[in-house]
């Protein structure tokens, strides 16, 4: 039967271990007797070629003994360097070749033997031989026997040996046939040569159990001390120790002495066990000695590793001196296990002061000594030693290896510094070095601490995805990293997958697995774990159980409840009133009271002490009703406790902050008089102090004087509350003798402290003369203190007094003490207060000449005061000084500073300040977030607005009325009221009260989306909430009326605008003139300016115009022109806005004569511009345009650009689209258009169209096209790869910029579709619009120019809110009504076919859409659509919480 298929190892004939102890398996002693070492103990960089690689050793020993275990463990062993005498013929691997070599020729090696040719043929012949069958046997096929190979091989036992010991290098199992077929041969039983060999094969494959079957087997009576040693040091590697010990003692009962390699192995054991107690070291060398045995070498540096692995300095130290002193010289091994202890034990100077011994001692240092000098000053922290020794150890011909970086991976990331540590990680796998465990570990560690829990559970993939097992270590890091950023699955995958994985969780991964699973109320589950965790001997401390009882109460889990009390008071032995505290903050009040009461029925009366601590859980876990449910209780079965409870009421209500029902109920009891109530200190002490924190001053003044009516002498809180209440009410006086008389009476008081409170509330008071006279009187006394001088100075700042303030530092200067930095900031407050900011700086200078350092404090002060007075240059001139000289801002620095540059709109220094505060450290607070909001609402930067907000509700921070007050404004200005609506109803749940601004810019907003409705209910809702409305408010409903074409409203509401007091203005006529005039009934207008006429009030022109525009909608071109001269009759001069009026009308008239009818009146007044423009084409008319332009800039109400936009719209209309091209230019160089309102510059193509009429924003696209146009044949410059052209959702003059773009965009066929993301945007792929600008005869010549003549007829018509070519609506209408919405390039050459082809294309579309329709339903491919003509859901208009709103 094959030993693999064997599941359990056999009972031995004598004690061995039941139980296995998977540990992290190292280097274990198994060599023979008469070998000077075996390879179970050979350090991993033994070999001189390795450790000295510039050097060479062709004749040096292979090492005796193991290495110390350095801390941390080095890399895998390297292949020993070949030598020609003794290498194989064969084409094997050179570690074959090694493996074969006799056991004895190892002591031999170092020393020449003179060999003849028939012995070296000989020895050549055996080695080749034995290589020869290990490659066969290695090249079997899986399955196949090994008889194949050795039947018939006539291979002796001692050959077989170096056969399994080759094979075994390379599989285990192929060894372990080999080793089976020699024990079926039925040559007798295996020698225990073989059997060792066979043993050491398992035990560094991990194979304990089936090494446990072979040593049974075979570990009969001729088992030697080399059998016993190759199993011990299988036991050794996996840290065995107590299986290594029963081996031991096995041995000497079967009569086989141990060597010293028996020891040494027990020794090995006891290091990789971690069991090594102190004083071990001396009883194990002891054991040593006492067999007869003289330690050597090996035996104490293993021992020395021992103490390392331990942290057992001490002993280390002290086997050291041992060894010097029976004379057992030190090796290189030696001190580089002492250098490793004194690492581990945090004494990194003591391990450098080793290093430098060995150095003294002619060793050379090698990569482990380097390693664990790292090491100790890695533990140390200190960056620059470890980096000066990494470069020591690369200097010295060494590669970093594993070792050197998990040991600086491990500092960095205890540091913080994780961007270094990973850039090791990075370094580390780029040169080759194969990270391990720890490597992992350290880096799933690391990044846990740093929120970064995602790319740890990738470094635990990675690591097990790289054949490592992860450790204890490494799932408790990684499950404390998902509990901290609240990850509940993944933390219990992790541990199950822990549990699955064969490690046993630890405390600290009870503990917080029970945390999570209680938080998530799993209470199944939750017991479950507590249960297992019981069983393994751990329990949860006072935090988790109220964790635990906060989940169980919240399920009604009340008999489990019952079974943790009864645990925490019987098997962890909790003391009852932390019981009783557990059990209350955990919400378990019922269990907690439940306690109380029954020792109260018992008769037990409750102590003030205890009753309070109780009462307090109770405070402090928001519990107050129950809590005087609970004293009800006491005073019902405990009468003599009636006062106690009373007592204890008032100051439980204190502590609530229930200031009014304590006072109440404390003066319910002083007017019955009740017993001995009001006799305890405490119940004074606690109201007074109350009292005075919560500012209610003269309730704390009345109950002082009861106390002291009834004769209580008041305590030293008291004293110091009653001292400091006076001052805040303005009584220094009263305070200084209360002070006096608590001085007199022996209290110890803090006199310093109520001395400088007095003095300070002088300083308040503008009470300076008596702080002066009060300040000499202690200079009389016994001098004054530094603190007293202080406070005298602040008194002075308080009234601006700088001289008088300076004079007292100049004393202080001469008599001492001397001043400190609060004297200085006194000063410096004094010149504030009076207004002196500019001497300031001469101040300061003057200090620093007297050899003062100005310190971080006052830096602040000045920074402060400037930044209060606006004055930013002096501010960032402070800032960037405090931070040249080391001064690091905080948090309120930064508030300041940002506040600030918000105010200034200085938005590259804001978002580069919040950046900066970010980097050191500090998360912006809801104060800072709230000014970038109102910044960037103010910039109309929604994006970023939105952005903030996000911020704010990731941070987890609570919003405030500022916070939603500046979301309402910003969602009105964005024209998104829905969402604005939604966070008012958001702050009414919330108890908040909105702004009177917040309500008119949702006013203003619904009346633009037209949501007249919720307008009119929002303004009644602000008239009942009781606000002080003034005009502006009505203003804005009268033009919400107006837009609805309400007029009758209007006149309703300026008839309750007169009942609130609030006169009608011109600006208010104006709007119920213009609200007739929408609604067209131009002759209410006229009777409303006629009753202007009439009033006292300066009658302008803009009723006039008003008046004009009513006339002109209703199409009255007559009357409006007789109403124009009319105004010219009453001696009121024609102005821009008249012009204006008038050209607008113009632009919408349908027919050319009766657009230059109205443009010749205007000539008649005086105003030819218009009419020249049109009929005439002198350059010098652009001149005269221009000036007409220059004059409009100076005046108010943008009269240059509603002059401009109407102009464009004329010109463009009655097809002067070449003239109008000039004039635009024209306005671009005077500012009234913006100079960015297209661009075409690197990597930006882009326009905005906003603000502009739809003629003038024709213009600039044509303009814009061309230019375009240019670009992409020339291919400079480069163009972004998305084209962005904005119009806005807003309407000039009632047209719809976004409309009219779009219908001129779909008659060209352009590829610019509207942006899904955004509305009133336009996106274009630079491809499509490349080859578009190309190919489209559209943009052949897109050069504007002027018309021969004029044409009879409007080019433009105004249908639907938008303008669109006159040509062109009814094919526009047809398309649509037909097929819908259609995409540009299909409409643009359905526009351009005939009325009876395109009839004809449109029936083709409309019948292939259907047969389409037909074949898919056959196939049963249509998935039925939701119709889109349902009501719109915005993206924020649900009501819901406001983290809902912007998610």
């Amino acid at each position: 039967m094959p030993l693999m298929a064997i599941s359990s190892p056999l009972p031995f004939s004598f004690p061995l271990p039941s139980a296995h102890h998977p540990r992290r398996a190292t280097a274990g002693a198994t060599a023979a007797p008469s070998a000077t070492a075996s390879d179970d103990f050979d350090y991993p960089l033994a070999d001189p070629s390795v450790r000295w690689p510039s050097l060479r050793f062709p004749h040096l020993p292979a090492p005796r003994f193991p290495a110390a275990d350095a801390a941390p463990p080095a890399p895998a062993r390297p292949e020993p360097a070949k030598d020609d005498s003794t290498a194989p013929s064969a084409s094997g691997p050179s570690a074959v070749a090694v493996a074969v070599e006799p056991l004895d020729a190892r002591a031999h090696r170092g020393r020449l033997k003179k060999l003849s040719k028939v012995a070296l043929r000989r020895a050549r012949d055996w080695r080749e031989r034995v290589s020869d069958l290990a490659d066969r046997l290695l090249a079997l096929p899986p399955g196949a026997p090994v008889a194949e190979v050795l039947d018939g091989a006539w291979v002796s036992p001692d050959e077989l040996a170096y056969v399994v010991r080759a094979v075994g290098a390379a599989s285990w199992r192929r060894a372990l046939d080999a080793f089976e077929w020699l024990a079926a041969s039925g040559d007798g039983s295996p020698g225990p040569r073989v059997v060792a060999v066979v043993l050491g094969v398992l035990g560094r494959a991990r194979q304990d159990g089936l090494a446990e079957e072979v040593f049974l087997r075979f570990a009969g009576e001729g088992a030697t001390v080399q059998v016993f040693n190759a199993m011990m040091g299988v036991y050794a590697r996996s840290g065995r120790f107590d299986d290594v010990r029963q081996l031991l003692d096995a041995m000497r009962g079967q009569g086989i002495e141990p060597d010293l390699v028996s020891f040494n192995t027990l020794i090995n054991a006891s290091a990789k066990s971690g069991c090594l107690a102190p004083g071990a070291a001396f009883d194990l060398l002891h054991e040593v000695r006492q067999a007869g045995l003289r330690p050597d070498v090996i035996t104490y540096n293993t021992l020395i590793s021992a103490c390392s692995q331990g942290s057992i300095l001490d002993d280390a130290v002290a086997v050291f001196k041992e060894m010097i002193d029976s004379e057992c010289r030190p090796d290189l091994w030696t001190y580089n296990a002492m250098v490793s202890v004194h690492g581990r034990c945090g004494t990194a100077r003591e391990a450098e002061q080793m290093f430098m011994e060995l150095l003294d001692k002619g060793f050379k240092p090698d990569a482990v000594t380097y390693n664990s000098l790292l090491h100790a000053f890695a533990k140390e922290g200190d960056v620059d030693a470890v980096e000066r020794v990494c470069e020591e150890l690369v200097k010295a011909g060494f590669r970093k290896d594993g070792i050197t970086y998990n040991t600086m991976i491990h500092m960095y990331g205890k540091m913080g510094r994780l961007d270094l540590a990973l850039g090791l990680y990075d370094e580390m796998r780029a040169i080759g070095c194969t990270p391990d465990a720890v490597t992992y570990t350290v880096l799933i560690d690391s990044l846990g601490k740093v929120d970064r829990i995602s790319d740890a559970g990738k470094v635990l993939e990675e690591m097990v995805d790289a054949g490592l097992k992860p450790t204890l270590v490494t799932f408790s890091a990684l499950i404390c990293a998902y509990a901290k950023g609240g990850r509940r699955d993944e933390a219990e995958q992790t541990f199950d997958r822990m549990v699955a994985s064969g490690v046993k969780p630890d405390r600290l991964a009870y503990l917080v697995m029970l945390d999570i699973i209680a938080r998530s109320g799993e209470t199944k589950k939750l017991m479950l774990l507590y249960q297992t965790m019981m069983k393994d001997g751990y329990m949860p401390d006072d935090t988790l159980y109220q964790v635990m009882l906060v989940a169980l109460a919240k399920g009604n889990k009340h008999e489990e409840i019952e079974g943790v009390v009864q645990d925490m008071e019987v098997v962890c032995q909790m003391d009852r009133q932390l019981v009783y505290s557990v059990l209350i903050k955990a919400g378990c009040i019922s269990q907690g009271a439940k306690l109380l009461k029954k020792a109260c029925l018992q008769g037990h009366e409750p102590d003030s002490k205890s009753l309070l601590s109780i009462l307090d859980d109770y405070e402090t876990m928001g519990k107050h009703e129950e809590g005087l449910s609970l004293l009800q209780c006491i005073r019902e079965n405990v009468p003599s406790s009636h006062n106690l409870i009373s007592e204890c009421s008032i100051m439980l209500m204190c502590k609530n902050q229930k200031i009014a029902a304590a006072l109440q109920e404390y003066s319910s009891m002083q007017t019955l008089k009740c017993g001995s109530f009001g006799q305890d200190r405490n119940l004074y002490e606690c109201l007074i102090t109350c009292l005075e924190e919560a500012e209610f001053l003269p309730e704390a003044s009345q109950v002082f004087c009861d106390m002291q009516f009834i004769g209580i002498e008041p305590s030293q809180k008291i004293y110091e509350s009653m001292i400091s209440t006076y001052c805040k009410l303005g009584f220094p006086e009263t305070a200084r003798q209360l002070m006096d008389e608590a001085v007199q009476s022996g209290v110890w008081l803090n006199t310093l402290s109520s001395r400088v409170t007095i003095i300070k509330a002088y300083g308040k008071t503008k009470l300076w003369q008596h702080a002066e006279n009060f300040v000499k009187g202690l200079n009389q006394e016994a001098g004054v203190d530094r603190r007293i001088w202080n406070a005298l100075i602040h008194a002075y700042a308080e009234s601006g007094l700088y001289e008088q303030a300076r004079a007292v530092f100049d004393v202080m200067i001469k008599k001492g003490p001397l001043p400190t930095v609060d004297s200085i900031n006194g000063m410096m407050r004094a010149l504030i207060t009076d207004g002196r900011l500019d001497e300031l700086f001469v101040v300061v200078q003057e200090l620093q000449d007297m050899g003062f350092k100005i310190s971080k404090s006052t830096v602040i002060l000045m920074l402060e005061a400037f930044a209060k007075a606006g004055d930013v240059f002096e501010v960032m001139k402070i800032y960037n000084g405090m931070k040249e000289a080391g001064y690091l801002p905080n948090m309120h620095i930064y508030r300041s500073m940002i506040s600030l540059l918000c105010r200034n709109k200085r938005f590259r220094d804001v978002e580069l300040m919040v950046a900066e505060m970010e980097a050191a450290g500090f998360k912006p607070d809801l104060v800072i977030l709230n000014t970038l909001l109102l910044m960037y609402t103010g910039n109309r930067d929604f994006d970023k607005t939105v952005k903030v907000y996000h911020s704010i509700l990731e941070a987890g921070l609570e919003p405030d009325e500022d916070t939603y007050n500046t979301l309402i404004v910003m969602y009105s200005r964005n024209l998104r009221p829905e969402e604005g609506f939604t966070l008012l109803n958001e702050m009414g749940k919330r108890g908040l009260t909105p702004r009177l601004e917040s309500y008119k810019s949702l006013l203003v907003a619904s009346g633009k989306a037209k949501l007249w409705e919720q307008g009119e209910q929002l303004f009644e809702e602000i008239r009942s909430k009781g606000y002080r409305l003034n005009r502006s408010l009505y203003h804005v409903m009268m033009k919400m009326y107006r837009d609805a074409c309400n007029h009758s409203k209007a006149e309703q509401l300026l008839a309750a605008m007169k009942e609130d007091g609030i006169e009608p203005t011109i600006a208010t006529m104006h709007i119920l003139m213009t609200s007739y005039g929408t609604a067209g009934h131009p002759v209410e207008a006229e009777k409303v300016l006629n009753s202007l006429k009439s009033s006292s009030l300066e009658v302008s022109s803009l009723p006039y115009s008003t008046v004009f525009d009513a006339y002109l909608k209703n199409g009255d071109y007559n009357l409006a022109i007789t109403k124009l001269l009319e105004m010219k009759r009453d001696g009121i001069k024609p102005d821009h806005q008249v012009w204006t009026c008038f050209i607008r009308a113009a632009s919408l008239c349908e027919r050319t004569d009766d657009a230059v009818l109205l443009l010749n009146s205007l000539q008649d007044c005086g105003f030819d511009l218009p009419i020249r423009l049109l009929t005439e084409r002198t350059p010098s008319l652009l001149t005269e345009v221009d000036s007409f332009l220059q004059e409009l800039e100076t005046l108010e109400d943008s009269a240059a650009l509603n002059f401009v936009n109407a102009l464009e719209d004329l010109l463009w209309a009655f097809e002067r689209r070449a003239t109008a091209t000039y004039i635009f230019q024209l306005a671009v160089n005077r500012s009234i258009y913006r100079h960015s309102i297209f661009r075409v510059i690197e990597k930006d193509w882009g326009a905005d169209f906003r603000k502009l009429s739809a003629g003038a924003a024709l213009v600039a696209l044509t303009l814009w096209l061309d230019q375009m146009q240019d670009a992409s044949l020339q291919g400079s410059p480069e163009s972004p790869k998305s084209i962005v052209l904005v119009t806005g959702e807003g309407e000039y003059n009632m047209v719809s910029l976004r409309k009219t773009i779009r219908a001129y965009l779909l008659e060209m066929g352009s590829p610019f579709l509207p942006c899904r993301a955004r509305t009133g945007r336009f996106v274009a792929k630079f491809y499509s619009l490349k080859m578009w600008l190309k190919d489209s005869p559209f943009c052949m010549d897109l050069e504007l120019k002027d018309a021969p003549a004029l044409p009879k007829m409007n080019s433009m018509k105004l249908t639907e809110g938008y303008f669109m070519r006159a040509g062109l609506v009814s094919t526009f209408k047809d398309i649509h009504e037909q097929l819908g919405e259609v995409r540009p390039k299909k409409f643009s050459r359905l526009a351009m076919l005939s009325e009876e082809s395109r009839a004809k294309f449109i029936k083709a579309d409309i019948k292939g859409r259907k047969h389409k329709l037909e074949r898919m339903k056959e196939k049963g491919l249509v998935i039925p659509r939701k119709s889109k003509k349902g009501p719109r859901r915005a993206k924020f208009v649900r009501e819901q919480s406001t983290q809902e709103v912007l998610k």
